[in-house]
């Protein structure tokens, strides 16, 4: 599999967890629908733009990637802490989890795949 339909995969993958998280929650996760649509769309858009031979395309997604680590990092940390508060957020600390860790195997595709 090359790197472009990788990341338009990642795309994909990250469109469907916001989808789910947003249909889990429709009153408080619309940062969910916006982050996964978001960033799903815009990985989408780099993996067309890689697949066209546009090298820029693997930078800007490996930065683009490396931010949503930081930020799905931090709301896990976050929801977690919640939830061993008791409060009900145990699906989506694990679906932002799950995010980072599907952020984290595209930075390691990218980094270690040309």
């Amino acid at each position: 599999m090359t790197n472009s339909k990788w990341l338009i995969g990642y795309g994909v993958f990250l469109f469907l967890c916001g989808l789910a998280g947003y249909l889990s929650n429709p009153a408080k996760a619309i940062t969910a629908l916006i982050m996964g649509s978001g960033f799903g769309v815009l990985s989408v858009a780099w993996g067309v733009l890689l697949g066209k031979g546009f090298g820029f395309a693997k930078w800007a997604a490996l930065v683009t990637t490396l931010m949503l680590c930081a930020v799905f990092s931090i709301r896990s940390f976050i929801s977690w802490q919640s939830v061993m508060n008791g409060e009900p957020k145990a699906f989506a600390a694990s679906l932002i989890t799950l995010m980072l860790l599907g952020s984290l195997a595209t930075v390691a595709r990218l980094v270690v795949r040309k």
